[in-house]
């Protein structure tokens, strides 16, 4: 980023994020992690060491519960580098997931954020007026996968909630930008190479609370 804009000013920030232990998530992982093992192995490690496995292909893997995001432990310092001018590249993967018990003492807790849901979280709370949710496709699709598929450009979270999306693709971006849109904001879906023309709203598919823009 320096290296395209001199002079700018960027700050990497490891950030924590607080869940809620009693997150159904916890009694139903689904996100896998690591790497893919073979039925046999994957049983062997599974009674071991605790874990849940889940198919993903043709092999198995590890899976972790995904907890919603509650509260972005550094916000403050997202804010104060925010004030002084900075570029702050935060919540990478979702954040680090942790646990605070009723003293605020913070605890480690195995499992993944959705980063979608996390940015969502972090842009209502830094007050940021866009969210962009950039990516390896154009646009949202209606009917994706299909003959009569289409790109939606302009809808609002009513709209886009009244639709399904493939679990885990884009259903979870879908529903962060609707969560962000619904707080007031405008929120935006699409290729990383088109995130100009995306903010210029001719590009991209934009959510936001009441009447789109057609």
């Amino acid at each position: 980023m320096r290296e395209v804009l001199p002079g700018l000013e960027v700050a990497t920030l490891l950030t924590q994020v607080e869940v809620d232990r009693d997150d159904p998530a916890f009694a139903a992982p689904t996100k896998p992690i690591g790497p893919v093992y073979d039925e046999a192995t994957a049983r062997r490690l599974a009674a071991e060491r605790g874990w849940q496995i889940a198919r993903d292909g043709d092999g198995y893997r590890r899976v972790v519960a995904s907890p919603e995001p509650q509260r972005i432990l550094e916000l403050p310092a997202i804010r104060a580098l925010l004030a002084a001018r900075f570029t702050v590249v935060c919540a990478g993967g979702g954040g680090v997931p942790v646990l605070l018990d009723g003293s605020g003492a913070i605890e480690g807790v195995e499992a993944v954020i959705d980063k979608d849901l996390a940015s969502a979280l972090l842009a209502t709370q830094v007050g940021a007026e866009r969210l962009l949710l950039l990516t390896d496709v154009d646009a949202v699709y209606d009917g994706w996968g299909t003959p009569g598929a289409r790109p939606i450009r302009r809808a609002t979270v009513a709209e886009m909630r009244a639709r399904r999306f493939a679990p885990g693709s884009m259903a979870p971006k879908v529903e962060a930008a609707c969560r962000f849109a619904a707080a007031g904001g405008i929120a935006a879906i699409g290729a990383l190479e088109d995130a100009q023309a995306i903010l210029d709203g001719v590009a991209g598919t934009t959510i936001v609370l009441g009447e789109p823009f057609r």
